[in-house]
């Protein structure tokens, strides 16, 4: 038989062994995920609009989840402001990426722990994009928690039933279906569906003083409006 201290040396030795390979396997694993958070991150050099990034390697990546305004519409440029604080000379990671309809890359994109297109709608400076992600039940609770605070684009800057800058000129002018395709229609307080019609400055919706006008920027009245 082997003396106690003998296989006390031996057990301990025993754990020695198999201990160092764990070591060594969590050590591997450690360097190969931050050697993947390297490579996953890229840097931000420019911002185009509330919406899209410019990469360090020229391209362009959209935001999923959100529409901002054109930068001439209301809001436009308080959301590439937005963006640009967040996310402009700093390395992001991107997750979930594909491609557009129109072959564009989009995605979640992250600035550290930061999801940055949850802080463009959580300010309201942003529309709720329907998409399929990990992330989409959060970010659609958030878009409509935005909305129902009236911030950003559906603060009265934007979206408006009365014209705070010319209270004079109340025909309004809307998008049928909020589409860029869809038709312009303008609405005079004497139709039926006046009162129903809000202004969405963000969309390009805009306010006129005579029916004239309207017609003149390509806004038809609706055939129901008498």
């Amino acid at each position: 038989m082997f003396p106690k201290n003998r296989i006390s040396f031996l057990l301990k030795k025993l754990v020695i062994i198999l201990f160092i390979p764990s070591i060594l396997l969590n050590i591997f694993l450690s360097y190969k995920i931050s050697s993947q958070n390297i490579a996953n991150k890229v840097r931000v050099i420019g911002v185009i609009d509330g919406d899209t990034v410019v990469l360090e390697n020229k391209t362009r990546l959209r935001l999923r989840h959100l529409d901002s305004p054109e930068l001439e519409n209301c809001g436009g440029e308080n959301a590439r402001q937005l963006l640009t604080s967040l996310v402009e000379g700093k390395s992001i990671t991107i997750e979930e990426q594909i491609p557009d309809q129109n072959g564009r890359a989009m995605a979640l994109i992250y600035v550290d722990t930061l999801l940055v297109n949850q802080k463009m709608l959580e300010s309201g400076w942003s529309h709720y994009h329907s998409d399929q992600t990990t992330k989409t039940s959060e970010l659609k609770k958030i878009a409509n928690e935005a909305r129902s605070k009236n911030l950003g684009i559906f603060s009265p800057l934007c979206l408006q039933e009365t014209n705070p800058d010319n209270p004079e000129c109340i025909i309004k002018g809307n998008l049928e279906n909020k589409r860029k395709s869809g038709r312009r229609l303008y609405y005079l307080p004497g139709c039926a569906q006046y009162k129903f019609v809000k202004v969405e400055k963000d969309l390009g919706e805009r306010w006129f003083c005579t029916e004239e006008e309207a017609s003149t920027a390509g806004y038809l009245k609706p055939a129901t409006c008498k």
